[in-house]
């Protein structure tokens, strides 16, 4: 069956993820490529459409990223976002200039001509802007198809052809009409069919880790999360018994949970080594207190023992299982984009590595490798689990990290965790943990005062990771939750709730 492609030049953007969620949500299929990528390329990608993500760039830079303008002769119909309709713009003899007050939040839209783009989108609908440069005068190619309340050009068309601008971003939940505006343009001006679900990419995926692979063996470490489960069982319906999988036993993980995976891993044929490395992974972070510092020292770790194993099975390859998410926020892989944290599968890797990646889910959102899984025929108990972070507990321990300080967490958790599923709030929720604070306080117990532990609980609810907003956990169950943690585990005499969202926050306190 023959899918329609959407490319997305990203830009840096930050959101730029966000673009290809909408699409990937009307189920069609898109990838997100770098904004310097040849005509060449994308005439053998043959896509149906092009967008054009926003940047955190202005077009005034010196070096301001620019995309090869052949595409424009490519006959196919363009969007650009923000930066991307900045730039388009430009090309078209617009004047654009930088805003004396930067445009942000919430504008009204107030439409002037009527186009497909502006289907079923009614006017003074609410969009949300995000830029420092305006475009203030139309090149004379150019259709004027909507202003904001302000004044300024909010979209415009070409007069020949169907490329399109638009200043705000349609990507983001705060524009009323984004996804209905980004349908528009994906199936009313590009024609697309929206035939693409997560579920049928077993069969590419597959042949991709096959050509990649090539014969050869492959490792792969099995952490108990979502990811690294799917992509083991992935690599293993492709490379068969050339592929030997593991658990590291880090002394970071949740309370008991090798006795929790392993039967479920052993039902789908993956029946892993397991290696215990906690003492190992202690003492090397022992009096390590900076969270970046932490997550290189599992990362260097992590490779170390899977070098040691890939030695012993002669395996040139190492399965991993990292999103898409991770790779943004560590890494600048597809544009100018910004570094916010590594993770210890993106960023902690060290630079010199012996072993070469399989990463089969790298261009896929955390709900979509869920349902990739369950096509695997992966349980609900192990595709439905909570995200997990590849350092553990490393990073939800703020501060010094020792084994005392380790089981505390990991009792605390589990408490947590067992409530919300009692309560039938577990699968309500996208992520749910705690996270020890290194902060001491009085409290009273019986008669006596104790100077003890700050626990903090955390829940949020996501699509993917980039975005998320905390759960309105019911009071009640949050004081059961508190009660239950503080009299069962020694050492915690005070239970917090955080309440911030990502952004500004992340989910995760380191």
């Amino acid at each position: 069956m023959e899918f329609s492609k959407v490319l997305i030049l990203d830009f840096g953007s930050q959101v730029t993820k966000l673009i290809a969620r909408n699409v990937r949500e009307l189920n069609v299929y898109c990838e997100i490529v770098r904004f310097d990528i040849s005509i060449n390329e994308i005439i053998e990608q043959n896509p149906k459409c092009i967008i054009l993500s926003g940047s955190p760039a202005s077009i005034y830079d010196k070096k301001n990223p620019e995309f090869d303008k052949e595409i424009l002769s490519l006959n196919i119909p363009i969007l650009g976002i923000c930066y991307g309709a900045q730039l388009l713009s430009k090309i078209f003899k617009s004047q654009v200039k930088k805003s004396k007050i930067r445009e942000f939040g919430p504008v009204k839209l107030i439409k002037i001509k009527q186009d497909k783009i502006l289907d079923k989108i009614p006017n003074n609908s609410i969009s949300w802007m995000s830029h420092g440069d305006t475009i203030y005068k139309p090149g004379k190619v150019i259709d004027v198809l909507a202003r904001s309340e302000f004044g300024s050009v909010a979209i415009f068309k070409h007069k020949a052809k169907k490329i399109y601008g638009t200043q705000f971003h349609p990507e983001v939940v705060h524009t009323s009409f984004g996804k209905k505006f980004i349908s528009n343009f994906i199936f009313s001006i590009s024609n697309c069919k929206n035939n693409w679900k997560p579920s049928r990419l077993i069969k590419s995926k597959t042949k991709e880790i096959q050509d990649l692979v090539k014969g050869g063996r492959a490792i792969s470490a099995i952490s108990g999360g979502v990811d690294s489960s799917v992509s083991s069982v992935l690599v293993a319906n492709a490379i068969g018994t050339k592929l030997n999988s593991f658990i590291v036993d880090t002394g970071l993980m949740r309370k008991d949970e090798i006795k929790l995976i392993l039967p479920n891993l052993k039902k789908l044929g993956v029946n892993p080594k397991v290696i215990n490395a906690s003492k190992i992974f202690l003492s090397r972070l022992k009096g390590v207190t900076n969270p970046e510092k932490k997550r290189k020292i599992i990362g260097k770790t992590f490779i170390e023992l899977f070098e040691k194993e890939a030695k012993r099975t002669k395996a040139e390859f190492l399965v991993q299982g990292t999103l898409y998410p991770d790779v943004i926020e560590s890494v600048s892989i597809s544009g100018p984009s910004a570094v916010i944290k590594s993770h210890h599968n993106v960023g902690g890797l060290p630079k010199r590595m012996k072993l070469k990646l399989v990463e089969p889910l790298r261009d896929l959102f955390k709900d979509e490798v869920r349902v990739l899984g369950k096509s695997l025929g992966i349980e609900k108990d192990l595709i439905s689990r909570h995200p997990f972070p590849g350092p553990g507990l490393a990073i939800r321990i703020l501060g010094e990290i020792n084994q005392e300080r380790v089981k505390i967490l990991q009792e605390a958790d589990s408490i947590y965790i067992n409530i919300l599923k009692e309560k039938k709030l577990y699968d309500l929720i996208w992520q749910a943990f705690c996270v020890l604070i290194p902060i001491k306080t009085v409290g009273v117990m019986g008669d006596e005062r104790t100077y003890e532990n700050t626990i903090a609980i955390r829940a949020v609810n996501s699509t993917d990771g980039m975005t998320a907003s905390w759960s309105r956990i019911p009071y009640d169950v949050l004081d059961l939750i508190s009660s239950e943690i503080i009299n069962s585990v020694k050492g915690i005499n005070k239970v917090v709730f955080d309440i911030s969202n990502k952004p500004p926050s992340t989910i995760e306190w380191e």
